[in-house]
């Protein structure tokens, strides 16, 4: 694996500081969660909230792993929709800045939007209205899209599309392609499980699920019994345990890494999808699954002592380090 091409919900963020978790209550969100909704009830959400500390980033699942593997110095490209406005630009014109092969469509509606809303404990619910994002559909995935590319990362969350991920996946194996999926969301696999055991069986190669995703997705309560079960079904599996770190098994090699200590616990948006660039982005680079796992452990670390996804040079500069040492294995947790 060298090249790594991602298809996601294009998302710009909206990210709320809340100073407690009523608002949560208030419109019946779970916490921790994905909820998608339409465009008035996103409204209604985000003037209830007004007057508290936000900030505006470039977002999307998928597109903050692709963003943060071209950081890390991975070749990427990313599969998208916008709408035909000034967000949708932006959008276009950030991914070209990181030199990422932006294969955007634009669509009719409106860019698409994620409200994500931060809880005093740093947890994250997400409100998303994904407007033009939608509009991305299966007849647009030609072949020619995955030339050069040797991995097909795709977000969870396209499962509003089913058609869509299936003929992603089915594309870009057919293209010779390994894939990846990240699980997302325990409420988006409960709402899909069907599904997206098919896809995992049938297509996919690689496996990221969180604790709560493994325990969704495969029934099992123990970490390690979904880790076992999930390896039956592909040929890398990676369950991430929280304060406890991760698991990860390819045939019979399985492996613990720990986590790397945040300095401060501000923000968990972008903590999966950051765990899975530096984890995707040690793939091609040939490292060991300790390797690949420490380094997932840093980019995660990192992005969960700022609010958002986006953190300044010296962040990276910090984070290369540290990548630098685990290279030679030199820094290991």
């Amino acid at each position: 694996m060298k090249r790594v091409i991602g298809i996601g919900n294009a998302l710009t963020d909206m990210l709320v500081n809340l100073k407690s978790d009523t608002v949560l209550a208030r419109y019946q969100l779970p916490k921790g969660s994905m909820s998608l909704v339409d465009a008035p009830l996103q409204t209604e959400i985000s003037k209830s909230v007004a007057g508290l500390p936000y900030s505006l980033s470039l977002g999307g699942s998928a597109g903050n792993t692709i963003r943060a593997m071209a950081r890390l110095g991975a070749s990427v490209g990313f599969i998208g929709k916008v709408g035909p406005d000034t967000t949708g630009d932006f959008f276009v014109q950030a991914l070209e800045n990181l030199r990422i092969e932006p294969i955007i469509f634009r669509g009719k509606e409106r860019s698409g939007k994620c409200v994500s809303l931060v809880s005093p404990d740093g947890e994250r619910t997400m409100v998303t209205h994904l407007g033009a994002a939608l509009e991305l559909v299966a007849g647009e995935i030609s072949p020619q899209i995955f030339d050069g590319y040797d991995c097909l990362y795709v977000e969870g969350y396209l499962v509003q599309n089913h058609e869509l991920i299936r003929t992603a996946a089915r594309t870009a194996k057919e293209q010779g392609l390994e894939v990846a999926i990240d699980l997302a969301s325990f409420n988006v696999v409960e709402e899909n499980l069907a599904f997206l055991s098919e896809l995992v069986r049938d297509y996919v190669d690689i496996v990221f699920a969180n604790e709560d995703e493994a325990k969704a997705f495969t029934g099992e309560e123990n970490p390690l019994n979904a880790l076992q079960a999930i390896s039956e079904m592909t040929k890398l599996s990676v369950v991430k345990i929280g304060t406890r770190g991760a698991l990860i098994k390819r045939g019979e090699e399985v492996v613990h890494v720990g986590i790397m200590a945040a300095a401060k616990r501000v923000d968990t948006t972008g903590a999966g999808d950051f765990y899975a660039a530096g984890f995707l982005s040690g793939l091609c680079e040939g490292l060991s699954l300790r390797q690949c796992g420490t380094i997932g452990a840093i980019a995660a670390g990192k992005v969960i002592e700022v609010v958002g996804t986006t953190f300044g040079e010296e962040v990276w500069d910090e984070i290369a380090r540290y990548v630098t040492k685990v290279k030679t294995e030199k820094y290991l947790f």
